[in-house]
């Protein structure tokens, strides 16, 4: 099995060292083959939020530089660690240039077959936002995330070495775990509804997001009855619940529409 991680830290620090924890735990239990993306080294210039990506497609973009063959190197591994320190409680700032850089696959998710292992750490607070934050955007873009581990890596006393330790052979092992078992995780309430959301907001906005549109119309996911990105069970809660925010957003386009022309 392939795994990429896309590392924020722009040192080989604590949040490398957390990583390749994580690898020798997977490597003692399966055949894993490993790789670094680190995004200090690449040419990583940031978004100028043109938007052409979004309506014309991301050929249309005007930079030139490296994100596109890292989307294809997650696009060839099976899982995926994004891993990043805390920076004034959120991401560093390689890490959320080269998310921005992502921001059409925001809207066009394809990182269905993939798993994603969210690690983080800090020195003292910035971890739950960073987990938080990180989730959500892995999600979106498609990926089943198996796994989320922060840990306080700075000025720590031994009880909290042994619990970072403990934490990461957890992730390693429920990383690894979904990995072998390969099927995909059914969907939470958050899922469900950026699911119908978004099916909303593209099916209503099709002269607006034409690129949108055509990429949601090519993959069903506009068909009637569709109920999720891909075929796995739904809780029949969540299912109602995305429909009833669904027709809301359609019902408030509408209406925008008509105040608009």
């Amino acid at each position: 099995m392939k795994i990429l991680v896309i590392m924020g830290s722009p040192r080989k620090g604590n949040t490398y060292h957390a990583a390749e924890r994580i690898r020798e735990s997977m490597q003692e239990k399966a055949p894993v083959e490993w790789e670094y993306v680190m995004l200090r080294d690449l040419h990583l210039e940031p978004c100028r939020g043109c938007g052409s990506c979004f309506v014309k497609g991301e050929g249309s973009c005007p930079i030139d530089d490296d994100v596109g063959s890292v989307v294809a190197k997650m696009q060839d591994a099976d899982g995926v660690i994004f891993a990043t320190p805390v920076y004034a409680l959120q991401v560093s700032g390689l890490m959320k240039v080269f998310i921005d850089r992502l921001s059409y696959i925001l809207h066009r998710p394809r990182f269905f077959r993939q798993k994603a292992l969210i690690l983080t750490t800090a020195g003292v607070v910035g971890i739950s936002e960073v987990l938080t934050y990180l989730d959500q955007i892995a999600r979106v873009m498609g990926f089943d995330v198996a796994a989320r581990v922060g840990i306080r890596a700075e000025f720590v006393p031994e009880y909290r070495k042994k619990e970072n330790e403990r934490l990461l052979l957890v992730a390693a092992e429920a990383f690894l775990a979904a990995l072998r078992k390969g099927s995909r995780s059914s969907p939470g309430l958050s899922d469900v509804l950026v699911f119908h959301g978004q099916r909303a907001t593209f099916d209503e906005l099709a002269d607006q997001f034409p690129t949108d549109h055509a990429y949601w119309a090519d993959q069903g996911w506009l068909e009637k009855g569709c109920r999720y990105f891909v075929d796995v069970p739904v809780n029949p809660i969540y299912h109602a619940a995305g429909v009833l925010l669904e027709w809301y957003q359609r019902r408030q386009i509408r209406q925008d529409l008509r105040d608009m022309a």
